[in-house]
């Protein structure tokens, strides 16, 4: 099987999910958060790093719930970093 390579939207929309998800673990450990969403430290490593941009849908939702997130918030505050809340970027 081959990957279609990763656009540079596709990228930076990973690198601000891996942010996002960075800045809720706060000063919890990866071990500690990635043991709780049931992925491996090395999973959440990269995810928070960008080095895996397009994470599964279910290693989210686990997470999320593991920061105590919804993914309605993860959501939006992935679009408004990301400024698709922009109406300029809906036209």
């Amino acid at each position: 099987m081959v990957r279609t390579p990763l656009t540079p939207w596709e990228r930076q929309r990973g690198e601000q999910l891996g942010a996002l998800l960075r800045q809720a673990r706060g000063e919890r450990s990866m071990v500690e958060v990635a043991s709780a969403a049931g992925v491996s430290a090395e999973t959440l490593r990269k995810i928070e790093t960008g080095r895996a941009p397009t994470p599964a849908f279910f290693t989210v939702s686990a997470l999320a719930v593991a920061l105590g997130m919804s993914l309605d918030e993860l959501a939006a505050a992935c679009a408004q970093d990301a400024g698709w809340d922009d109406p300029a970027l809906s036209a």
